[in-house]
């Protein structure tokens, strides 16, 4: 169905924040993308009430809602659950402060590492900084909980925030959409005690923060965000997002099921007055143990990971064959499917200089982003990936453990984006502590793993209009670094010439491999190369490069022209002419 007022629509769980954002009168937002939460901040930049950005990292964007917030104006900020901590700093602090208008965080879980390097479970940041979180199951909820966001921050003068999860953020639901209402500008006044967290201050909100969660306990004891559904007694079942919709497909009305919304704090009354409605009780929740332990503090007996496990995401059929119950039959496959690891796109400006090297046995220290495929067989040409800006950080320490033995053959490598996000700190560090450090930052000129976003160096911002741009070449230059060179990576022999100079220069140097991503709109590609089988020996030297346009069969190499972009990566390794424009 159409959006609009009174008409229902199918709606993906992050468009269904962004719809409550915009209901809820929100005025500025600031983000970085990472997956699952990306699609939360584009969705609402459709909305011109709305000033939304890209902020060059997690940091960043929470202090800036926070400044909007200060401002009196309703303000949001999102991320991935790493993302979290990265903005950790500002959380815990803004936690003691409060808000003046409503401040609404959103992080997004990733149970299962879809597209994670670590299956970390956000609701320990909101217990550490001593923030509400709430946790929708579906889209309707999503929608919801992100209007009644505003008003819990501004009820309990707290951010708040949202606690999505892969299945939630890219499953869809329906949403019934309302209209757009823009409360009053809460006026800004000076308040030194409140906002400016010197020891003297801080040590008077802390207090503040206790009492706060202790009114937050009592709330969620009668609040809306947490529900009970009675059905039969024998089980209950306490339970939260995904599982609780696997646990009502699974028990239906054999069960009697305590859904919590409010998942932090934790309503202690309404635990124990569900508990002693049942017979036995067991906690379905996915990850980490939270409710399960916060229920033993109570004093409860329960079923929990000693029954379910602790990591990857749950399923209907998992919950029922952990829980006793008859999982529905179905059938097996009679083979296994074989395996479809991801690979670079054919054309990917990154395969060229993780070719050079691989071929040149670097030892290379990686960071995250689509690159972090270099790691990947046949170019196998990555050894480390850590968190963002950790590759450049990693590489000074590295050499500066192992001195001349490490200098002459190890490399970082950076996206672009990356590099505005964490990357510039661990660069000025090799300037200011000069470590014989060679960094390579991959410049596709986009936020590619993510989807395409921008970032201050590709010159525009989140609606495609002119923005500020960041010269990197003028950036490094200004850091301390003497040698700073510029490369096309689909050009092997240059990619193999720059790198041998620089590993061999005795001082710090920066390498730029610049080439767009292959999938941006605007990349103008040429026509695909074709195979002169008279010519190809079936060496299969091109299939090094592991580029999926390239197969063999009977021998020969065979170009697929649905993927291959022309770029001649490959025909530069064919010494029989075989490959051919």
């Amino acid at each position: 169905m159409m959006e609009g007022k009174g008409m229902k629509e199918l709606m993906l769980g992050n468009k269904a924040v962004a719809r409550g954002l915009y209901e809820a009168g929100c005025k500025v937002i600031s983000s970085y993308p990472g997956t699952p939460s990306t699609e939360v901040t584009e969705e609402a930049a459709k909305y011109d009430e709305i000033y939304c950005e890209w902020a060059p990292n997690e940091k960043v964007a929470m202090e800036v809602a926070f400044g909007a917030s200060l401002a009196g104006k309703r303000s949001f900020c999102g991320m991935k659950h790493v993302g979290l901590n990265v903005a950790a700093d500002p959380l815990f602090t803004c936690s003691y402060t409060g808000v003046n208008g409503g401040m609404v965080i959103c992080v997004a879980d990733d149970p299962g590492m879809h597209s994670s390097q670590n299956e970390q479970d956000s609701r320990h940041h909101a217990i550490a900084s001593k923030i509400p979180m709430l946790e929708p199951s579906d889209s309707t909820e999503a929608y919801e909980f992100a209007k009644k966001a505003f008003e819990l921050s501004e009820e309990f003068d707290t951010p708040v925030i949202i606690k999505m999860c892969t299945r939630v953020a890219h499953s869809q639901s329906i949403v019934e959409p309302g209209e757009r209402v823009v409360p009053e500008t809460i006026p800004y006044e000076k308040n030194i005690a409140k906002y400016v967290m010197m020891p003297g201050n801080a040590i008077r909100r802390h207090p503040v923060v206790e009492e706060r969660t202790r009114k937050l306990i009592e709330y969620g004891n009668h609040c809306d965000f947490n529900r009970v559904e009675m059905g039969d007694t024998k089980l209950g079942i306490i339970t939260s997002s995904t599982c609780y919709q696997y646990a009502k497909e699974v028990f239906g009305d054999k069960a009697s099921i305590l859904k919590i919304g409010l998942v932090n704090p934790l309503p202690d009354q309404l635990i124990l007055d569900f508990a002693a409605k049942v017979e036995k009780l067991a906690i379905i929740e996915e990850l980490d143990p939270i409710l399960e332990n916060h229920c033993k503090e109570l004093g409860l007996t329960v079923t929990g990971k000693d029954a379910l496990p602790m990591e990857g995401e749950f399923s209907q059929n998992l919950i029922a064959e952990k829980l006793g119950i008859e999982v529905p039959a179905h059938k097996e496959l009679g083979e296994a499917l074989p395996g479809r690891p991801p690979v670079m796109c054919a054309g990917c400006p990154h395969r060229g200089l993780f070719f050079t090297l691989s071929k040149n046995k670097c030892t290379v220290l990686g960071d995250i982003g689509c690159y972090t495929l270099g790691a990947v067989a046949p170019l196998s040409a990555m050894e480390m990936t850590l968190c963002m800006g950790a590759s450049i950080s990693s590489i000074h320490g590295f050499n500066k453990a192992l001195g001349k033995e490490s200098e002459g053959k190890t490399v970082a490598v950076i996206g672009d984006s990356t590099f505005m996000h964490s990357g510039m700190t661990g660069l000025a560090n090799i300037a200011y502590n000069q470590s014989n450090s060679t960094v390579i930052i991959l410049d596709n000129s986009i936020t590619g793993m993510t989807g395409h976003q921008q970032n201050p160096t590709t010159g525009y911002n989140i609606k495609g209009d002119p923005a500020g741009k960041i010269d990197l070449e003028s950036l490094c230059r200004s850091m301390g670094f003497n040698r700073v060179r510029v490369v096309d990576p689909y050009d092997l022999a240059a990619c193999d010439t720059v790198i041998k100079e620089e590993l061999a220069a005795e001082e710090p140097s920066v390498i730029i491999s610049r080439r767009p991503c292959a999938l941006l709109k605007y990349v103008k590609h040429n026509p695909p190369l074709k195979v002169e089988k008279e010519n190809c020996v079936g060496c299969k030297s091109c299939m090094r490069l592991g580029c999926p346009a390239i197969s063999v069969k009977d021998k020969k190499a065979v170009i697929d022209t649905t993927l291959c972009v022309g770029c001649g990566v490959c025909q530069q390794l064919c010494k029989f002419d075989a490959l051919q424009a």
